[in-house]
């Protein structure tokens, strides 16, 4: 089965351009399932895949993962399976009526339009260099839901203000991100004057930069949102993923339907995207 994983792990990076994230993710549970596949046939009481997969799945049970974590576990299998069938690696798939377990998740915290001009308003009213730069890097996050690593990853490169798109990467994965006319308008301002001011190295190509002209980090990101947040009197648990949330929120309430919103998240799979389904949870 190693080889077959194997298989399954280069096709997600180069068919499917996944990223190293997910294809990690694939790979931890696709290892315990051969781990587990193994000491099973080593005790030679089982002999058909569906019946070892069947084994699998009470064993995860008694694991006590979360409900969560079960069904990505089951997920994994499914895909796996899935992928031996059409690749001619396998003739029958063992797993196509096996469910995954229910998850319940929490619903996500967000913030209306009201705070996030209150969140805004704070590095709007400084005028320091790393304002200005924090206020279009919100501004960014807000309007296209890209991860805090998604953000602070970009380059001068990924962005093509002519066509109002982004670059976005994430390991091996790549989407085009689309653009509104407000923040190209901020972008182009940002780096025709405002990154100039925190440039030291003409070599440096990171979009978002430090004080030191450095590429700013997902940590310093962070922290730069929570003391925001703190300052405008919103909930400290702010950080630059409930703005990512809140993008997802008004995507589903202004009609985009799940697959659309999925793909707009860079999420792997749709089950990470449901949760947007359910009623939202302020921020205040």
């Amino acid at each position: 089965m190693k080889q077959d994983i194997a298989a399954f792990l280069e096709h997600l990076a180069k068919t499917k351009g996944s990223s190293q994230n997910t294809i990690a993710a694939y790979q931890n549970d696709l290892s315990q399932l051969d781990e587990f596949v193994e000491a099973e046939k080593a005790k030679g009481q089982l002999s058909t895949n569906k019946d070892l997969l069947v084994a699998y799945l009470v064993h995860l049970k008694g694991k006590g993962y979360s409900q969560a974590t079960h069904a990505r576990k089951v997920a994994s299998a499914r895909s796996f399976f899935k992928y031996l069938v059409e690749s001619g690696r396998m003739q029958d798939n063992p797993v196509p009526s096996i469910e995954s377990p229910p998850v319940s998740k929490k619903p996500p915290r967000v913030l209306t339009q009201a705070e996030f001009t209150r969140l805004l308003d704070v590095p709007k009213a400084l005028s320091t260099p790393e304002a200005g730069r924090d206020v279009v890097m919100l501004e960014l996050l807000y309007a296209t839901g890209l991860r805090a690593t998604e953000v602070v990853s970009l380059q001068l490169s990924d962005v093509d203000l002519p066509r109002a798109t982004l670059l976005c990467r994430n390991g091996n994965a790549r989407r085009q991100i689309p653009l509104s006319a407000h923040v190209v308008e901020l972008l182009s301002d940002y780096i025709a004057n405002g990154r100039l001011d925190l440039l030291y190295d003409e070599k440096e190509t990171a979009l978002f930069l430090n004080r030191r002209g450095n590429q700013l980090t997902r940590q310093g990101f962070w922290q730069i949102v929570k003391n925001y947040a703190t300052r405008a009197g919103l909930d400290e648990r702010v950080t630059p993923h409930t703005l990512r949330h809140s993008f997802a929120m008004r995507k589903v309430q202004g009609g985009a339907d799940l697959r659309t919103l999925q793909q707009a998240l860079g999420h792997a799979y749709i089950s990470s995207t449901r949760v947007y389904r359910q009623p939202l949870s302020s921020a205040k």
